[in-house]
């Protein structure tokens, strides 16, 4: 009897830079199992004590362009001058290991595997304000202030495409938000199976409901406009 193969979930990550995703992820990866983490790669030079096949895959402009050209990504983008992308390996390998994909991508990479994965869950994750967000960059005291600047502009960007996203996650309090972005992948999971859920299960499934974006309107009108006054440099108004 042949077995089918395994349909991997695959789950989409976005954040503004600074919003505090790569720490929600390390921890999601700890709690949740038979996730498959889709390391990027990218041709900007390692930063701090980041490390070649851990953080990215760091490979020269003409390596990258060549992967593009062989069709090797399942998405990639230029941001603020060097190139990022996912291999489409990484669902191969997920598949074959009867896991699912989770993928820490920005906005652009993100609809580009929206199109090509329409099934995905996509889960936004934004600071509880600018301010604050702004305090989150200094405090990483690895950018000049001109660099804290457009990260900012590009976050008051990414912003705007929050209606993209199937569910949306405040970060402000970190464990409650860890605990937030594990009910949402379980609860996909549990979703996704067709059964009649236990009434543990269920409360799993509500939890992450209490993020659909759907449901958080209320919570997001101050965030959305702490980025709005804070000047909209494309001249078009937030939703």
């Amino acid at each position: 009897m042949n077995v089918p193969p395994h349909k991997p979930l695959v789950y989409i990550i976005s954040a503004p830079s600074g919003s505090g995703k790569s720490t929600l992820v390390n921890e999601l990866l700890k709690k949740v199992s038979d996730l498959e983490f889709s390391i990027s790669y990218t041709t900007r030079a390692p930063r701090g004590s980041e490390t070649n096949g851990r953080q990215y895959y760091f490979v020269s402009r003409a390596e990258f362009e060549k992967m593009i050209a062989e069709d090797a990504f399942l998405e990639h983008a230029e941001v603020f001058g060097n190139y990022y992308g996912t291999a489409r390996c990484f669902l191969q390998k997920a598949e074959q290991h009867g896991r699912d994909l989770l993928l820490d991508i920005d906005v652009q990479g993100a609809k580009q595997i929206q199109d090509k994965v329409p099934d995905a869950t996509s889960i936004f994750i934004l600071p509880p304000n600018r301010k604050i967000l702004e305090e989150r960059l200094r405090k990483r005291s690895e950018d000049a202030d001109e660099v804290i600047e457009r990260r900012l502009v590009t976050a008051s960007r990414e912003i705007e495409n929050y209606q993209r996203y199937n569910y949306i996650l405040v970060n402000d309090q970190l464990e409650d938000s860890i605990k937030l972005l594990r009910a949402i992948v379980r609860g996909e999971r549990l979703l996704r199976t067709g059964r009649t859920l236990s009434a543990e299960e269920a409360k799993i499934v509500a939890m992450g409901d209490c993020c659909r974006l759907a449901n958080v309107g209320e919570r997001l009108q101050p965030i959305l406009a702490s980025f709005r006054s804070s000047g909209n440099p494309r001249g078009n108004s937030l939703p």
